[in-house]
């Protein structure tokens, strides 16, 4: 399961809202203005740290008091990570879908939705979302990563190269033949 928070939260996987500061143009005091919506911010932070379990929980109220179409789709991926690190992956895969069905280009969800797939077995379908998401991402460190937990479940990498111990067992005889 860490590989697969490291492949969610390493590159924004993870959507937390961003605090922003503005400066007056005179030298004076700096507003600093919070999240918007605080439950998205602790929620994803929750994630991060380890919590995925408090961070669904505060996520889900930062869905219900998400304004506007770029909170909902954080607070929908984020509930799709968050379950998924949660063992629940029904429930992760309803959240992908809702977020690709608000935006179709969005490939973080296509990301996710790779790894909820991996998760159930689905490994068609695991494989055709990380496709997707590499059209709309080229490059994608994140999805790179997604492909090699693909590849490494249903292509294991055989070791080919064998290991003699005979010499070494000479040699450990040597060793003893010296000592006496």
């Amino acid at each position: 399961m860490l590989a697969v928070l490291s492949i969610l939260a390493g590159a924004g996987l993870l959507w937390s809202p961003v605090v922003a500061a503005q400066k007056s143009a005179v030298q004076g005091p700096t507003t600093v203005i919070g999240p918007r919506n605080p439950w998205l911010a602790s929620g994803a932070r929750a994630i991060e740290d380890g919590n995925p379990q408090r961070g669904v929980e505060l996520t889900e109220i930062g869905l219900a008091n998400a304004q506007g179409s770029y909170e909902r789709k954080a607070a929908l991926s984020n509930l799709c990570a968050g379950y998924l690190l949660i063992d629940k992956p029904e429930h992760a895969l309803d959240y992908c879908n809702r977020v690709i069905a608000m935006d179709t280009n969005f490939w973080r969800a296509y990301n996710n939705r790779a790894l909820v797939y991996l998760a159930l077995g689905r490994y068609a379908e695991s494989e055709a979302d990380i496709k997707t998401g590499q059209a709309l991402r080229p490059g994608s460190s994140k999805l790179k990563d997604t492909k090699a937990m693909f590849l490494d479940t249903v292509a294991p990498v055989e070791p080919i190269v064998e290991i003699d111990e005979r010499r070494a067992h000479v040699e450990d005889k040597r060793g003893d033949d010296e000592s006496k």
